[in-house]
């Protein structure tokens, strides 16, 4: 009998695909744990539980680790190869976002690439839904990120402050400091993120 899977099954496969990606490109191109911790800036213990779905990274993470290993963020995440397009500008309907689920339940981020069909891109852009809790850790990331509320009251951390934002408010800020958000009114809030990091 057919049983559809939950959320947190389906992010969860997601990310071991992610990991099992992460460790073969890497093999490929001969490339150490050592070498990948030394040119990404993350520690060689944490790229080992990523590669054995131990840890989940979240998005700015991988797309470090993609540029490095030198592809597309894109195909970490969903095992295709995208065509480089030649016309200058893509253009991304809301039923063709790249849905990436996080499997942390209440803690629930979920992140909907609008940027995922340009190729050589230099910004990562995602709609992201928050959930009602802080994740369990914050992140930090080389480069900067601008958040606008598209819906709801958002609780910001940023750096040991935190800050309540609104419907049409914006930040901008460096991504090197711990920052996460929960949502804090009757529904989820809705986040346009855009980031980019360091070359």
């Amino acid at each position: 009998m057919f049983t559809m899977k939950t959320p947190e099954e389906s992010a969860k496969e997601i990310c071991h695909a992610i990991g099992q990606r992460i460790r073969s490109i890497r093999r490929e191109k001969r490339m150490t744990l050592d070498e990948l911790a030394q040119k990404t800036g993350f520690g060689k213990s944490y790229l080992s539980q990523i590669e054995n779905l131990k840890r989940e990274p979240p998005i700015s993470t991988l797309s470090k680790i993609a540029y490095v290993l030198d592809v597309d963020v894109f195909y970490l995440l969903s095992g295709e190869i995208r065509k480089e397009d030649d016309q200058g500008i893509t253009i991304v309907k809301p039923a063709e976002r790249m849905v990436v689920s996080r499997p942390f339940g209440k803690f629930g981020y979920v992140y909907e690439s609008i940027t995922h069909k340009k190729a050589g891109r230099w910004m990562d852009g995602y709609v992201v839904t928050v959930g009602f809790e802080f994740p369990p850790e914050p992140l930090t990331h080389e480069g900067q990120e601008l958040v606008y509320v598209l819906e709801g009251r958002i609780e910001f951390f940023y750096d040991g402050k935190i800050n309540v934002v609104e419907e049409g408010d914006c930040c901008y800020f460096d991504s090197n400091k711990p920052h996460y958000s929960r949502s804090i009114g009757d529904k989820p809030g809705k986040l346009l993120v855009v980031f980019t990091s360091k070359k």
